[in-house]
């Protein structure tokens, strides 16, 4: 930066990013079973679509969390 530019006032607002998680993997796992139990055994599909069930309510929880973690006061433009 020269000293010709004009200085920059910082932004008043943060970027929110999501921490790291194991839950897209285990969606993946379980959907995959799901479809690899419908031509095999029906006992893996059960158990894909259950784990699939629990890591979606999981993964809606942590994000409801992480919603109600932020500030309620916005600027305004």
């Amino acid at each position: 930066m020269s000293p010709l530019d004009p200085q920059v006032p910082p932004s008043g607002e943060e970027i929110h990013l999501p921490g790291a998680s194991i839950q897209p993997v285990l969606l993946t796992v379980g959907i995959t079973m799901g479809v690899v139990g419908v031509t095999t055994n029906v006992f893996i599909s059960i158990a894909g679509v259950i784990l699939s069930v629990c890591v979606i309510v999981a993964w809606i929880r942590d994000t409801r969390r992480d919603i109600d973690e932020l500030p309620l006061e916005h600027a305004e433009h």
